[in-house]
């Protein structure tokens, strides 16, 4: 039981510090501030293999070291909770739907547009009130954020039938 625990948190810290390097590596700044990447495909998969918990504090930890990283400071804690939530939500839904349906696609399709969802809307929402843009100008990035989602679930779609089949990661993976 400890060994299991182990092995989760230090995959819940490896999955971080991908979530971090592929989010960095891509990242193209958007006009009113912030940026748009590939990790959120990252991020549907934390939280698909990791489960709620570590996937949510991976998914959480690793986009907001990018932000820091990279000069978004600004963003930080609101991407921690945003991309934690994000990754939580979709490994609850995840594991709904393929729980009853065993399709993979379908579930990750889903996921994806709740990811997508959570993550445009809490930016929309951060940026238009607590950064204090206006939600007018927070506005011009929902196009970019579609772009972003749809990338993401892209990435995911295609991965994660390559990554269920390394027995290391389905172990991982516990449809309940």
């Amino acid at each position: 039981m400890r060994t299991n625990k182990i092995i989760q948190l230090v995959s819940a810290a490896l999955m971080a510090a991908i979530i971090c390097v592929v989010t960095m590596t891509l990242a193209f700044p958007s006009p009113i501030g912030g940026y748009i990447h590939p990790g959120d495909g990252f991020v549907i998969l934390a939280g698909v293999i990791l489960g709620p918990f570590y996937g949510g504090l991976a998914a959480g930890i690793g986009s907001m070291l990018a932000d820091l990283l990279l000069g978004y400071s600004a963003y930080a804690i609101a991407t921690l909770l945003i991309k934690g939530l994000a990754a939580l939500a979709a490994a609850l839904l995840f594991r709904a739907l393929f729980k009853n349906s065993n399709r993979s696609f379908l579930s990750l399709l889903l996921s994806g547009l709740l990811i997508g969802f959570i993550v445009t809307f809490g930016y929309f929402l951060y940026e238009g009130s607590l950064l204090g843009l206006g939600f007018g100008a927070a506005s011009a990035n929902l196009p970019l954020n579609l772009l972003q989602n749809v990338l993401g679930i892209a990435i995911s779609i295609i991965l994660f039938p390559l990554l269920h089949k390394v027995p290391q990661i389905r172990s991982l993976i516990q449809i309940r």
